[in-house]
């Protein structure tokens, strides 16, 4: 999947060729051109900015000084590529873009991430990402400190709201759920989403799933409902969650709080390729 973004990208950027390279840099002329650290945040996309120059040119050298995941402020130097000029001038806006978006995630997130610190809740990401690049940025939520949800549609069954009101409710929802794993064969973890508690004790009466999904419940209504949960079933809490309330959900107990504005909202960080 990432030789597939990396040269669809690369695709979309060069086409036919990098006719301002090629107008007027020589075949045979070499440089180093240095990563700069613009913006203070969390650096993502170094182990894929390496597999970029060199998916384009095995040749090209990369000098490692910061990884991934390391806080970063303005000056700071990532890292330094050298090789064919050719090369580097070709390949240096995919990763930068790439880059920069990355570290935008994985700094969004390591803010978020901090805020529940000393819970025992995990931060996760959602399917609100840009399509074709999915797998980069649920890898730079893993980067900034949180941790991944399903990655699409195939891997976990996720019974949300309109699936419940399409199925006519939450036992017909779950009772063919449970019919079309057994006939397919396939052995997937089963999350349900309730929005009151009317819907959460009904699917305790069906049962047969591993995670429920509170949706728009206040903290205090997920302390009241952590009470009716085996611990054997993971909880989650989703909805109208801010920063500024995320804490209050930690505390309550719940397992999992997912947040779309980890990858739909985010800031890129401020990065630049100049040559030394």
């Amino acid at each position: 999947m990432l030789e597939e973004i990396i040269d669809n990208a690369l695709l979309e950027d060069i086409g036919e060729g990098d006719h301002s390279t090629l107008a007027c840099v020589p075949a045979n002329a070499t440089g180093k051109a240095q990563l700069l650290v613009k913006e203070t945040g969390i650096l993502a996309g170094v182990e894929l900015a390496e597999m970029i120059f060199h998916r384009f040119d095995p040749n090209l050298k990369l000098e490692v000084m910061i990884k991934d995941g390391a806080a970063v402020k303005p000056g700071d130097v990532a890292f330094i590529v050298s090789g064919s000029s050719r090369s580097i001038l070709s390949t240096e806006r995919l990763v930068l873009n790439f880059m920069q978006r990355m570290s935008g995630i994985a700094t969004q997130t390591n803010r978020i991430v901090s805020l529940i610190e000393g819970t025992n809740c995990k931060l996760l990401d959602t399917r609100k990402t840009t399509p074709g690049i999915r797998y980069l940025e649920k890898w730079a939520v893993r980067i900034g400190g949180g941790y991944n949800h399903r990655f699409a549609l195939y891997d976990m069954i996720m019974l949300k709201d309109n699936h419940i009101d399409f199925a006519g409710g939450i036992e017909p929802a779950l009772n063919r759920t449970h019919d079309y794993l057994k006939e397919k064969g396939k052995d997937l973890k089963i999350e349900i989403e309730v929005r009151d508690f009317e819907e959460l004790d009904e699917a305790f009466r069906v049962g047969g799933f591993d995670r429920i999904m509170l949706d728009n419940f206040t903290p205090d209504e997920i302390r009241e409902a952590l009470k009716k949960i085996p611990f054997s079933i993971e909880t989650e809490a989703s909805g109208g969650i801010t920063e500024q309330t995320i804490r209050a959900y930690a505390e309550t107990g719940v397992n999992f709080i997912s947040v779309g504005a980890l990858t739909h909202s985010v800031k890129s960080l401020d990065l630049s390729l100049k040559s030394v």
